[in-house]
């Protein structure tokens, strides 16, 4: 957490509820996060199925609509994004949002990472044509830039490097991949690194040394040993295969370093003050749990978080008539007798004309008020004291589920917002979602 997050954070508090010890927890300021210049960042991350995507969207239409020149970056493969924003595609390219209201002076654009796109503009910005040519017709490098393990989150890594870089956003908010893969582009440097020195890249490259003597004496096989494992991997890969992965290597050898140092910049971006991280949950256990997991992990490598964002958190506006009040009194309703039978055959008697002869009652042979209508009143509101009394066990476990996050992490902010009747498919669903995430106890409206 950042200096900045803690300070805000300490400042404005409120009680979040009700087990014991908790005390008071320091809320998420949203608006002052995102109107901060010195935020140029934000990360969001959590679970699959939490909202991730959508807040990422809500937050970049806030800050646009607050002033700032904003482009939103999914790595999540979902199409959500795109639909929300009123966007019929998004591509790899920053494309501006229609819609939004820029008399503030923001703009908000949007775009999802194409990997192979971003590896391609590596290669043709860090080589001269020819080889540049040479590597993107390479089979091996087809293959790798379209699917190798772990080459979406170094590509992230790559395409917020470029981003930041380029000095041309306020505020750049990335919607990471779901689940725990979401933090795999923390490690990205480090795995480069290690594929990079790796004993069989040396291996690869050693007959693309000077002579090919330097690699030999580095890896000590000598020629006939290099001979012998050629021969080994031939029968193993292909011959067509080794040899274009040997193409590859021996082309992108000079770039390695540029690849290994870029990454590193980027992690260390990621450290810095400008950048804040926001974990995203559900009240809902394997969410939360989740959620501690992201903490708990950015803490370790010293990433700054800015706090929790808690979705889809279940409200009542008579909050103040528990569970148990509520089927106590829909109990009575039904036991005394206020309620009749549904359909009973003496609710039918009772409601049934006279045979027409003027005889009974005298009424002409026209029908007895029917006692149905007031029955069928008081069933449906023993039927609303049964749902009221659902709604209350929600919220009861959804607050318990929180408080358990809570007293394991009493340091982090927390912003709740409130589920919504139905999906958030357009821009101004977006703007709710934004004005909820603002809208907490103790923040004072900017």
């Amino acid at each position: 957490m950042t200096a900045r997050t803690a300070e805000a954070g300490a400042a404005q508090t409120q009680t979040y509820g009700q087990a014991p010890g908790l005390g008071t927890l320091p809320v998420l300021d949203v608006d002052a996060l995102i109107d901060d210049p010195g935020t140029r960042i934000v990360v969001c991350c959590g679970a699959g199925g939490v909202g991730k995507t959508t807040t990422a969207a809500a937050l970049g239409v806030r800050a646009a609509e607050r002033g700032r020149k904003v482009v939103v970056l999914t790595i999540d493969p979902a199409r959500r994004l795109a639909q929300s924003m009123g966007l019929t595609e998004l591509d790899n390219t920053p494309r501006r949002v229609e819609g939004v209201d820029g008399a503030p002076g923001g703009e908000l654009h949007a775009m999802m990472l194409d990997m192979k796109r971003t590896f391609d503009e590596i290669v043709e910005a860090h080589t001269d044509p020819e080889r540049a040519r040479a590597i993107l017709e390479n089979p091996f490098y087809q293959s790798l830039s379209a699917g190798f393990a772990g080459t979406q989150e170094y590509m992230a890594m790559e395409k917020l490097g470029q981003l930041r870089a380029g000095d041309e956003w306020d505020l750049i908010i990335v919607d990471t991949p779901p689940s725990r893969s979401a933090l795999d582009f923390l490690d990205a440097p480090k795995r480069l690194g290690s594929f990079l020195d790796g004993r069989f890249i040396r291996l690869l490259t050693a007959p693309a040394k000077a002579g090919g003597r330097a690699g030999l004496k580095f890896v000590n096989l000598g020629v006939s040993g290099l001979s012998v494992f050629t021969g080994l991997l031939n029968k193993l890969l292909g011959t067509g295969l080794l040899r274009d992965m040997q193409t590859f290597v021996a082309a992108m050898d000079t770039m390695f370093g540029g690849f290994r140092t870029r990454a590193d910049a980027t992690y260390r971006l990621l450290q810095a003050p400008g950048t804040a991280f926001l974990v995203v949950a559900a009240p809902e256990r394997d969410a939360l749990r989740e959620a501690a997991y992201f903490v708990e992990r950015l803490a370790a490598d010293r990433m700054p978080l800015a706090g929790l964002v808690l979705n889809r958190m279940h409200g009542s506006e008579a909050a103040h008539l528990s569970a148990e009040r509520a089927l106590a009194a829909a109990e009575n309703l039904e036991e005394d007798g206020i309620v009749g039978p549904p359909n009973g055959e003496e609710d039918d008697e009772r409601s049934a004309p006279d045979s027409g002869d003027g005889s009974g009652d005298g009424s002409g042979g026209l029908p007895e008020e029917s006692p149905s209508a007031p029955a069928t009143a008081e069933r449906l509101a023993a039927g609303m004291l049964r749902l009221h009394a659902e709604r209350m066990h929600v919220l009861a476990r959804e607050r318990r589920t929180r408080d358990r996050f809570a007293a394991l992490h009493p340091e982090v902010p927390v912003a709740e917002v409130a589920a919504l009747p139905g999906d958030v498919h357009d821009l101004e669903g977006l703007r709710t979602i934004g004005g909820r995430l603002a809208e907490q106890p103790g923040v004072e409206p900017a």
